[in-house]
């Protein structure tokens, strides 16, 4: 399953029967994500330019689901007892599908507060149990993307000659926090490209966000189960320069 993206380096994992229902159930939705995630690439002069939160790249993904028919839905479910509401609770989604054999619900956590991911996974997991979903999916960044960011960033800083704060300034604007994290990381460093990185990589995309060992780590100790659960990692041989 997503034969094409593993060779690519992107990390898949189904859970709970997953793999089963994708295979025998919804073969096109397997199809689909293959298509929209097999064609991605990130240049990394644009995650320079775009820093945290959802960047180009995230918007290129959504747009090709929204074509494939992913859209985003907000399910609002509600208890009512005797004719009387009890409780009304809603989930939004940011692309779901629904099939002949059920609905596909797919985040794309590309650089949030790793918290979201508590929050994807038990929105599918309540989904789930209400008999909404029939699997839930996140795609984030992979380990092999995360733990190359440094050394691409730092790459990318001595090919365009960016070798002070001021040569910045083309890319983007750091705040004043920013600048002294740079200093101070240029210092221990010993080279401005290598200093700059470790602190852009580092603000940016810190440990606390989004990424794969956060997810993987969560759906270990059982956040989201029993829900049928597709993960995906998007690798580093999606960056570009």
């Amino acid at each position: 399953m997503l034969n094409s993206l593993v060779d690519r380096g992107f990390e898949v994992l189904a859970l709970h029967h997953a793999e089963a229902i994708l295979t025998h159930d919804m073969p096109e939705a397997v199809a689909e994500i293959e298509m929209v995630l097999g064609q991605i690439e990130l240049p990394v002069e644009e995650l320079v330019r775009g820093g945290g939160g959802e960047g180009q790249l995230t918007q290129r993904m959504r747009r090709a689901l929204a074509e494939c028919g992913w859209n985003k839905h907000n399910f609002e479910i509600k208890k009512i007892v005797d004719g009387e509401e009890k409780e009304s609770i809603s989930h939004e989604i940011d692309h779901i599908k629904r099939f002949s054999s059920g609905i596909f619900a797919l985040e794309i956590e590309w650089n949030n507060k790793d918290p979201f991911f508590d929050r994807d996974l038990e929105n599918f997991k309540r989904l789930h149990a209400d008999g909404v979903i029939s699997i839930g999916g996140i795609i984030t960044r992979g380990a092999s993307l995360q733990n190359s960011l440094r050394e691409r960033i730092a790459r990318f800083a001595r090919d365009h000659g960016i070798s002070s704060t001021d040569s910045l300034s083309e890319y983007y604007s750091p705040t004043g926090r920013q600048l002294t994290n740079i200093e101070r990381a240029v210092r221990t460093a010993g080279s401005f490209e290598e200093g700059w990185a470790r602190a852009f990589v580092s603000d940016k995309f810190g440990k606390a966000t989004t990424h794969w060992r956060k997810l993987e780590d969560r759906v270990r100790r059982g956040v989201g189960n029993p829900c049928p659960l597709l993960l995906i990692g998007i690798p580093d041989s999606i960056l570009v320069g």
